[in-house]
C-alpha cells in the first residue's frame, strides 16, 4: 500500500490539486485524502 500512497502523492503534487489528481487516478476525492493522510 506505501507505493500506492506514495504515488497518490506524486500525483497531487504533479497535479496541484486533490480533486485534479482524483480525476487523474479515477480515485474519489475523500479515498485520495484519506490514503495521502496516512502518509503523515
Amino acid at each position: 500500500m506505501k507505493n500506492q500512497q506514495l504515488r497518490y502523492f506524486v500525483e497531487v503534487v504533479d497535479s496541484g490539486s486533490i480533486n485534479k489528481a482524483s480525476e487523474k487516478l479515477f480515485v474519489n476525492q475523500p479515498s485520495l485524502s484519506r490514503s495521502i493522510q496516512s502518509l503523515e
